[in-house]
This record gives structure tokens, C-alpha cells and sequence, in this order.
């Protein structure tokens, strides 16, 4: 596992602070973190919830509502059925959210993953997280090392301590903060790490953030607020990285400051 460095968990910790304070990012977080829109919480079969996720990719924002009717019906026939259907049958199910042929076989996949488990009695609940993660992504067709990482996460639950990291987060994010990554898909692996070692190293300091600037989650005890943190970053990306504002520092990481600094807009 790849720790953090000291500079870079003051810095992880000082932009969370900053993003956790902005209106637009709490009001996502707080939509998404009890119950979230992607993932939601009444699917209750892991294996379901890896389709999910994996079904999640390339799917637009403004696309959620088609992606959550999309989900919920695959629920509905349940994830043996599902994967009993027809290419044709998948077809007619995920065509409002596109890459048909993606989806059909990152389905059949998942499929054969799931049963190999279950035929050589393996649970992969009791896989460590990054152990997981390695195996999804090499047996699972379209899962990147990102999409392993939110199939595990919300497979097993969002506080289970995985903090997964997109494409945005390695391209933009991580510059912001000045941690330099290798290049291709193994980022991911390595960001994921640092952060997650930044928010579990100390729990209590990111706890208090939610608390400080009003968040209204409910974060379990006992546990890292990784999911928490988390959504604040993706949301701080989405919304302030993805196009940059002109309220953000244009010199990150050399300056100190995240918004409204003299170099913000230049």
C-alpha cells in the first residue's frame, strides 16, 4: 500500500476543509451520502451492486433519472435473471444510457466472475479491499482499475473505507494538490491509497469538518469518514475543477490558498 506523505496530507486536508465550506459542494454531499442517487441503498444483492456501479460509467449527470429507471428494472429481475436474459432482452433494458454492447459484456463477465466464487465456495467479502479490486479489474471486461474500486465500494458498503478515485480526480485533482502519479490506469490504485491513508490516519480531524461547516450526514461510529470525504473531493472536482471557477487559485499548489486569492481567475 502506497502511505501519504506528510505534505500531502496537509494539503489533502486543507483543500477537504475548503471544499467542505462551499455551499454548492455540501448541498451534493448532502444529497448523496446517506442514500446515494448512483448507488443507491435498496439494492441489496452485492452482485447487483457491482452491475450498478459498473453500469454507472459513462453515464452523464444530467443522465441520472434514466440511469436510476435503468437500475431499478434490472433489480426488479433480479441479478440471476438478469443474467439469463438474451443479448437482445439487455439490449432493450440498457439502451437509454448507451454503450450497449459495453454493458452486455461487462454483465456477462461479472456474471462468470460471480460464479466461479460461488462454485469454489470464495467469498469475496472476506477478499482484503485491494486484493479485490486487482481481481475485478483482471477478470471483469470494462472494469479499469476505477470501476473495481466503486464495484467493491458499494458492494460492500459506503463506510467501508474505500475512497474511489475517477479519471478527474488523477487529471486534475491530483495536480491541485501536487502529488504526481505514474502514468496509466495503476494512478487510480495509487491515489486511492493516499488519500485513504490521509482521512484514516486521523478520523476525528475530517469527523470534525462535517460537523464545523454544518453537514447533515450521518456518519457511522467507529468508522473513517472516507465516504464522506470522498464525496466532498468528487464534488469539489466536479464542480470547481472540471470547469474551472474563477474563484479558484490558479496556482495550486505553490500558493496556500484554494479560492478567492489575488491569483484566482488569472
Amino acid at each position: 500500500m502506497t502511505h501519504s506523505t506528510t505534505i500531502q496530507r496537509k494539503r489533502i486536508t486543507r483543500l477537504v476543509e475548503t471544499a467542505a465550506s462551499l455551499p454548492d459542494v455540501r448541498a451534493e454531499v448532502e444529497a448523496n451520502h446517506d442514500d446515494n442517487r448512483w448507488w443507491p441503498t435498496r439494492i441489496a444483492d452485492p452482485r447487483m451492486r457491482m452491475l450498478a456501479a459498473g453500469w454507472s460509467t459513462r453515464v452523464s449527470y444530467r443522465m441520472v433519472e434514466s440511469y436510476a429507471d435503468v437500475i431499478g428494472k434490472a433489480d426488479a429481475l433480479g441479478f440471476d435473471v438478469l443474467t439469463a436474459c438474451t443479448d437482445n432482452e439487455v439490449t432493450d433494458l440498457v439502451r437509454p444510457i448507451g454503450l450497449t454492447r459495453s454493458r452486455i459484456d461487462y454483465l456477462r463477465s461479472l456474471g462468470r466472475l460471480t460464479e466461479q466464487w460461488a462454485k469454489e465456495g470464495t467469498d469475496p467479502a472476506r477478499f482484503p479491499a485491494g486484493a479485490l479490486i486487482r481481481e475485478f479489474a483482471d477478470h471483469v471486461h470494462g472494469a479499469s482499475y476505477k470501476v473495481a474500486q466503486c464495484a467493491v465500494l458499494y458492494s460492500r458498503g459506503y463506510h467501508c473505507g474505500i475512497i474511489p478515485v475517477d479519471s478527474g480526480m488523477v487529471t486534475k485533482l491530483a495536480p491541485a494538490l501536487g502529488i504526481e502519479l505514474p502514468h496509466g490506469a495503476f494512478a487510480h490504485e495509487r491515489l486511492r491509497h493516499i488519500l485513504e491513508d490521509t482521512v484514516t490516519r486521523d478520523p476525528d480531524v475530517f469527523r470534525a469538518m462535517a460537523d464545523r461547516h454544518a453537514h447533515q450526514v450521518t456518519i457511522p461510529d467507529n468508522v473513517a469518514p472516507t465516504w464522506w470525504a470522498h464525496l466532498v473531493l468528487i464534488y469539489f472536482k466536479r464542480l470547481y475543477l472540471n470547469k474551472p471557477s474563477t474563484r479558484l487559485c490558479t496556482k495550486r499548489p505553490v500558493c496556500a490558498e484554494i479560492t478567492g486569492c489575488p491569483h484566482a481567475g488569472r
